[in-house]
């Protein structure tokens, strides 16, 4: 009996493990390979150049990874007009632009609703997670799908998608329209939040995070440089007149006090590195208790640094605060990548890093040092008067948004007067204008003599059921307004505002780089190609060729 038994052991060994073995190698090779989790990080304003600016004092575990390690696309640039963050975002998950995703702005002009109208507002839903409207949100603006769309249509809805960001529309939208879920920060009471449209009651995960009351603990450090502040040559004198200030602060220079802010101000955080802490804590989070890249189909974390661009506004992008940030926030994606390793394991997850935007030097640093620059006051009432005096017309302006006017066709039809030559004689007002390069007729876009890449851009970012009448050009340099407490901004077709990183790094992703022209909505497609899925349905971009192997 003994022997029988060894004789059938030995049989299984030799014989039904191998079979067993080759029948499940034989069903693996029948899988399609993708990688376990795909991890998309935007940084909100970030310029290309940023990548290098201060390559120098980076770790070797944060930015220098990304480069050393993965593929960037040196000259990558945003195919349309209005470089905000809604349509970066957007274009970037769609593989779109303005024109087909009709996400046009962060806000617009809706000529049905008779109201501005933002990207992500939605009064159908409600606010989950806090008592404030800040959750009022959705991505049913959005018109075509995302490639995290995709990704559950290609799985039979069994991935998991996650955005999070502390901007709203910087989690919404990547997210798609079938998203798991998207969370955001409510700087009302300094809590992540989601809205109704994901679901009812915010996972306990989420709530426990909450309770830890994280921002109070950031506020508490207030916020010094990181390293000596005489070390940091890359930026102008900390003391700047045209930078702004932190609420209750004198002036704008380090260390900038916080701890008053505990317990009573929330919304300050995201202005701080602080905010993209807070934002990296949360991803950790989703992952760990989503088991996100833990399972057996491939997850979608769309992750967004939103502190950047408000710490960018407020001080401009030669300052020391952006220095710093930057600096902090390299330290912040090596523990983010290192988690992801131990976690998700190295060469398991598949991540690509871009902007929606850049930023333009603030107009006071042009003119100081005499580089072309500098404020355009708001012509709005004095051009409003003046079609007034010419055609009789009352506030014919119904909206300025996106650099595009919006005219009141009512009043100019009440008027007897012909639209046409109320457009002509407002372009040719506004192109008198100090500061403005160019003004024309959307509808005559085609055939305005303005370049033709410069066509393109503005054909892409138009949408018909959603644009204005009339495209101002700024001449680069130049912001609108009269720059109170807004150190600098973006919004235009300049390489500083539309030149963006994208580096990816991780599953089957080879080393190198290229300086080919690549756009930001070739980010999707490529995507979709590497896990054999279909594009989104409003795709114009095309596949980068980054593989190993190609």
């Amino acid at each position: 009996m003994h022997i029988y038994f060894k004789k059938i052991l030995s049989y299984f060994l030799f014989v039904i493990i191998p079979f067993l073995a080759s029948a499940q190698n034989k069903q693996k090779s029948n899988q399609i390979d993708r990688p376990k989790l795909i991890v998309g990080i935007m940084v909100d304003q970030m310029r290309w150049d940023f990548l290098y600016r201060y390559y120098e004092r980076y770790s070797e575990r944060g930015f220098k990874r990304l480069l050393n390690e993965g593929f960037s696309c040196e000259n990558t640039l945003i195919p349309y007009a209005q470089t905000v963050t809604a349509c970066g975002h957007t274009s970037v998950y769609t593989g779109s632009v303005p024109a087909i995703n009709g996400i046009i702005g962060n806000n617009w002009y809706s000529r049905e609703l008779k109201k501005s109208v933002y990207c992500a507002e939605d009064t159908a839903v409600k606010t989950v997670g806090s008592t404030s409207t800040a959750g009022e949100m959705s991505p049913r603006n959005l018109q075509v799908t995302t490639i995290t769309d995709e990704l559950r249509l290609a799985t039979n809805f069994k991935s998991k998608i996650i955005g999070i960001a502390l901007k709203d529309r910087g989690a919404i939208l990547p997210a798609g329209k079938s998203g798991n879920a998207a969370y955001w920060y409510d700087g009302s009471s300094g809590m992540w939040i989601t809205s109704t449209y994901y679901m009812e009651t915010l996972p306990d995960w989420v709530k426990k995070l909450n309770d830890k009351k994280l921002p109070d603990q950031y506020y508490k450090q207030n916020w010094n440089t990181l390293y000596p502040i005489s070390t940091y040559q890359q930026s102008t004198a900390d003391d700047k007149s045209y930078e702004g200030k932190f609420q209750g602060e004198q002036n704008s220079v380090f260390p900038h006090q916080l701890s008053s802010y505990v317990n009573t101000n929330y919304t300050e955080i995201g202005s701080t590195p602080y905010g993209n802490t807070l934002t990296a804590e949360m991803a950790k989070s989703a992952i760990e208790n989503e088991k996100l890249g833990q399972r057996d189909v491939t997850d979608f974390l769309a992750l967004s640094f939103s502190s950047p661009d408000y710490v960018g506004h407020r001080f401009g992008p030669n300052s020391i605060e952006v220095e710093d940030i930057y600096l902090r926030l390299d330290m912040e994606l090596a523990g983010f990548m290192d988690y992801l390793d131990k976690t998700i394991g190295k060469g398991q997850y598949l991540m690509f890093l871009t902007a929606d935007h850049g930023v333009m030097h603030s107009p006071g640093f042009s003119m100081e040092n005499k580089l072309p620059g500098g404020l355009i006051s708001d012509f709005r009432k004095p051009l409003n008067a003046a079609v007034e005096t010419k055609f009789g017309i009352k506030s014919v302006l119904l909206n300025e948004s996106n650099n595009q006017i919006y005219l009141n066709y009512k009043l100019i039809e009440q008027s007897g007067k012909s639209l046409s030559e109320v457009k002509k004689f407002i372009i040719d007002y506004v192109k008198e204008q100090p500061g403005i390069a160019n003004a024309f007729d959307l509808e005559q876009t085609s055939s305005t003599s303005i370049p033709q890449i410069l066509k393109d851009l503005v054909i892409n970012g138009y949408h018909p059921k959603r644009g204005g009448d009339i495209q101002i050009i700024l001449n680069a340099g130049y912001m609108m307004g009269e720059g109170k407490g807004l150190a600098a901004t973006h919004g235009q077709i300049y390489p500083y505002d539309s030149h963006i990183p994208l580096v990816w790094m991780g599953w089957n992703v080879q080393h190198g780089k290229t300086n080919s022209i690549t756009y930001m909505s070739d980010i999707a497609p490529t995507i979709a190609a590497m896990l054999k899925i279909q594009m989104p349905s409003g795709n114009v971009g095309k596949v980068i060729s980054l593989v190993k192997g190609q």
